[in-house]
């Protein structure tokens, strides 16, 4: 933000004193606030991003000098002051459509764009994997490509409040987990292949980090797209709407661990190469199915992340079992455990999906308290219907 004309209706807290003015601009002299060395990158390719229709944040625009510079605002409140936090990826505006972007730049000749590509290109309504708008080639260096996808936010931020939040969660990454399995893709990584592509080892696979979801009905009026709690300017907090009955649809990304086999071709890989290292069968040296990890490692998550975390997730326990089973080979398949899902989801009273997700750590006094607040409001709820 500029200086002129946008002081009034600054808040207090983005107006610094005169002495904590004058510490700042020395922070800023000492280059405390300069670009890294891993966002040059992004303002080298700025003015090719900007040709095809992309714009990143004026902090990498080139040339650019701190909005804050001659000013008593405090940077910390200033757009152009918000770093990156993943580096590999950056945020743009579509500028057709004024649409938020995320573009990861990709060492060429790895798995993911392929794979990520292939799965974007179905229509399926059990496809939840990232849909990616185009790939392009990077300007400056032919070894890298530009993968631009929707803008998605952390599934878990902001935190599932009710129990129909993880019951949606549940239904969709199921669905998702279906289709790329239906189409011989796991979302794990052969640790022999990983290591001739990357000469190291890097943890992913299904985990809270490799879902994401399109909040935008959560935030009408938009967010920061890296200071998430905050609105586009960085300055105002951005509260999110309840998830309850507006539209949230998660994604599964980041294909850059996974495989993807052809038709009767073997399953088998070896590595422990992963974020859920519970797995029984992970081994550097006996081969195992990685579709079956998948499946462990997301019942894992259900298990972790709400099972064991909150109350009134009985539900879940049967399908639970089922997915973290010792023995991969008595693992139900994807298809099997949402079948088994739906079964157990139609089973679930309508009004449990309103009810609040209960810490198990919560103090008794407390969870009285809110589970009181909790059935006030159910009844609400009912008398509007009555009143209807």
């Amino acid at each position: 933000m500029s200086a002129s004309g946008k002081q009034q209706r600054l808040p207090n807290y983005a107006v610094l004193d005169e002495e904590s003015a004058l510490g700042y601009a020395k922070l800023t002299s000492d280059g405390v606030y300069d670009l890294l060395p891993s966002e040059r990158f992004w303002q080298e390719r700025q003015p090719y991003l900007r040709e095809r229709g992309y714009l990143l944040r004026p902090r990498y625009s080139p040339g650019w000098e701190p909005s804050w510079k001659g000013t008593r605002l405090d940077p910390t409140f200033c757009e152009d002051s918000i770093m990156l936090i993943n580096f590999h990826v950056i945020d743009a505006k579509r500028v057709e459509d004024d649409q938020l972007v995320a573009i990861k730049k990709l060492r060429n000749g790895t798995n993911e764009s392929r794979i990520a590509m292939y799965l974007a290109s179905l229509t399926d309504s059990q496809n939840h994997c990232v849909r990616i708008k185009e790939i392009l080639s990077d300007p400056l260096d032919s070894h890298l490509s530009l993968m631009v996808m929707p803008y998605l936010r952390p599934c878990n931020d902001p935190d599932f409040s009710t129990v129909g939040d993880v019951i949606d969660f549940v239904s969709q990454t199921l669905e998702g987990l279906v289709f790329m399995h239906k189409h011989r893709v796991a979302h794990r990584y052969d640790i022999l292949e990983l290591r001739a592509q990357l000469a190291h080892e890097v943890d992913r696979d299904i985990a809270m980090m490799n879902i994401m979801m399109d909040a935008s009905s959560l935030y009408p009026a938009g967010h920061h797209p890296v200071r998430r709690g905050y609105a586009p300017d960085g300055l105002y907090p951005a509260a999110a709407l309840p998830r309850g009955s507006r539209s949230v649809t998660y994604y599964y990304v980041d294909f850059g661990l996974s495989s993807m086999f052809s038709e009767g071709e073997p399953v088998n890989v070896v590595g422990r190469v992963g974020r859920d290292k519970q797995a029984p069968e992970l081994s550097s040296t006996v081969p195992y199915d990685p579709f079956k990890i998948d499946i462990f490692a997301l019942g894992n998550l259900y298990f972790k992340e709400f099972e064991q975390k909150y109350n009134n997730m009985h539900f879940l326990v049967p399908l639970i079992e089922n997915m973290r089973k010792a023995d991969p080979r008595a693992r139900l398949s994807a298809a099997e455990l949402l079948q088994q899902w739906q079964g157990l989801r139609a089973d679930i009273k309508e009004s449990l999906y309103r009810w609040r997700l209960g810490p198990k750590s919560e103090p008794p006094l407390e969870r009285v308290l809110n589970d009181t607040v909790a059935v006030a409001w159910e009844g609400i709820h009912h008398l509007k219907k009555f009143v209807r």
